[in-house]
């Protein structure tokens, strides 16, 4: 997944216009990027390099160039693998990813050289060009055989052309005064004073310079650690993970422990939470629910935005608003480091499924982890179960991006899929926070609330000066975005349509919805962090996530203890190969941090 973006004069492009496209690429990737560039009288000049776009158009010559292509990239695979990719003298730049991209290699004469999935597009091009095919053709067989999101542009400089082509609508074309340009999405180019700004649906051909000669590659020095840790398998480090048996007392009705925060019990053995509770599958009425959306109708469509994150519940929120309301959003994904390749294939199938355009705002990965380790390693020094909450807060910011993209687009709608029983007290609660048994929300809103949490924190903080590191405000103003801000434009479609487990999953086989390796559940298995902070409730408390979901479910009369007790018992089981992914994504030594974490003090 990437930006990508070209310029093609018929004089010489603008230096400004080159440095704005690749600016606004590097949001959808900092990993690595690649330039082509087309000089008068020289043959086609090739840079990638594992920096930041920004840094590599720093680093290239760009005068006298009449067409300039680039990409600035987020790693999903192929982690040495920069684009473009050149083969056979085929140049690709390619936004997406190509779930069956085996599948196609066991089609072609010749042998794959890379693991990015990208050249696979390459060998198809080279080969039927070599058979006779139009570039029509080909670019219709790209379109129709590559499974998931294929948005690319395909230089054969031999022939003198450039073929443009979407899959799932994620590229747009402009033009101005003596040029073309093509970006990712509509705004940047409209930022740049292109006219006619649409969307590619059929594939394009475009005039570029012919040329024989050998193509001229600079693999420049970069960044050299490894954003696509592989999912390990080592025996050792997995039988040091512990899954303690243990008797705790639980509520005669739900399945909650004596551990839970706050928890308390009737003479029936009947917990607060249970008595509490209130319904929160109670949907609200379709009806009105249409209406508001008649309120958003242009020509036909309702423009809305449906932020993606690859896991089930915005998965089947998707497929409920295109395939029951009508509706052809934009999807949007925030990638802040912890999202898996796994969530990223998802993200790919159903998007080229249903044809879908989607909007990725990556963070810089980097950092992001960074902070993640320095709060780990602070973690570390003074476990307390009510901070762990830290290692996660820096998602939040999907809250502030989504805004940016409403702006950016002119849509105010935005449609959520957010499952209502995934409500967790005790994370708050393990930091001295009560539960609020009357919020509807997900997430606990407003200010006050927010003040009260974070003094909460501030008190262990004192006590644990490790946390005062640089990721502070990167976590405050995320939380500002999700608890304090106003959310405008805002639904959730589960408020109006049932959240039903096995109606879900069955759902999700129609899109091949990939399923982890190791675990039974579909939940939390595109986030890199949820087997880790699961792991560490469950040794130390006795009870993670599963035991607050199945809790939910069974009050919701969904589900019986007994089958919440079975499913628990096994979606409790440690998740080796999730676990260790996330220590070596954020560089932190397995042995050391699960050796720590099982000599805390249990709370039973």
């Amino acid at each position: 997944m990437c930006g990508i973006f070209g310029l093609i004069s018929r004089s010489a492009v603008s230096s400004k216009d080159l440095s704005q496209l690749s600016n606004a690429a590097r949001r959808r990737g900092k990993d690595s990027s690649g330039l082509v560039v087309v000089r008068s009288d020289e043959p086609y000049a090739i840079y990638r390099a594992a920096l930041d776009v920004r840094a590599l158009l720093a680093e290239v010559r760009s005068g006298d160039t009449t067409v300039a292509l680039g990409h600035s990239r987020l790693i999903t695979n192929g982690n040495d693998d920069n684009q473009p990719v050149v083969r056979d003298g085929v140049i690709v730049i390619h936004n997406g990813i190509i779930v069956n991209a085996d599948a196609l290699w066991k089609l072609r004469r010749g042998k794959r050289q890379l693991e990015v999935d990208t050249e696979v597009i390459a060998a198809i091009v080279a080969e039927m060009i070599e058979d006779g095919e139009s570039l029509d053709n080909i670019a219709g067989y790209i379109a129709r055989e590559c499974r998931g999101t294929v948005s690319c542009a395909i230089a054969v400089p031999a022939l003198g052309k450039l073929v443009l082509l979407t899959n799932n609508g994620s590229l747009y074309v402009g033009e101005t005064a003596d040029s073309t340009y093509f970006y990712s999405e509509a705004y940047a180019l409209s930022e740049v004073g292109c006219s006619n700004v649409r969307q590619v649906q059929e594939p394009m051909v475009l005039d570029i310079p012919r040329s024989a000669e050998p193509f001229v590659i600079s693999n420049l020095a970069g960044r050299s650690n490894n954003l696509v840790p592989a999912l390990g398998s080592n025996a050792e480090e997995e039988r040091s993970l512990q899954h303690l048996r243990h008797q705790l007392r639980r509520c005669s009705r739900c399945i909650l422990p004596e551990t839970m925060p706050f928890i308390r019990f009737d003479e029936q053995g009947v917990c607060n939470y249970c008595k509490h509770y209130k319904p929160k599958n109670k949907l609200k009425s379709r009806e009105r629910f249409l209406e508001l959306l008649d309120g958003y109708r242009v020509n036909g469509n309702v423009p809305c935005i449906v932020p993606f994150s690859g896991g089930r519940d915005s998965t089947y929120a998707i497929h409920v608003i295109v395939n029951e309301l009508g509706i052809r959003p934009i999807t949007m994904t925030y990638d802040w480091g912890m999202v898996t390749d796994l969530a990223r294939r998802n993200i790919s199938r159903v998007c080229s499924q249903l044809k879908l355009e989607n909007i990725i705002i990556a963070d810089d990965i980097e950092k992001k982890r960074g902070y993640i380790r320095k709060n780990l390693q602070a973690w570390l020094k003074r476990p307390h179960l009510g901070m762990l909450n830290l290692l996660m807060a820096g998602d939040k910011h999907f809250f502030r991006h989504i805004e940016s993209v409403k702006q950016e687009t002119g849509i105010e709608l935005n449609l959520w899929g957010m499952n209502p029983l995934e409500v967790t007290h005790f994370k708050a609660g393990f930091l001295g926070f009560p539960p609020d048994f009357e919020t509807e929300q997900v997430f606990y809103t407003g200010t006050l609330n927010q003040l009260k949490y974070q003094w909460l924190r501030i008190k262990e903080v004192a006590k644990n000066p490790a946390y005062l590191n640089d990721s502070i405000w990167d976590t405050l103003s995320g939380e500002f975005y999700r608890s304090v801000k106003k959310k405008t434009g805002f639904h959730n479609i589960f408020d109006y349509w049932d959240w039903n487990e096995q109606h879900i999953d069955s759902v999700l086989d129609t899109y091949d919805w990939e399923r982890a390796p190791d675990t039974r559940s579909t939940w939390r298995i595109g986030d890199g962090t949820a087997a880790f902070y699961n792991y560490v409730y469950y040794t130390v408390a006795g009870f993670s996530e599963f035991d607050t979901f199945r809790s939910n479910q069974i009050r919701e009369g969904v589900m019986t203890r007994d089958e919440a007790l079975e499913k628990v018992a096994v979606e409790n089981q440690p998740r080796y190969p999730n676990i260790k992914w996330y220590l070596d994504a954020i560089g932190m030594d397995f042995n050391s941090v699960i050796q720590r974490v099982n000599s805390i003090p249990r709370l039973y």
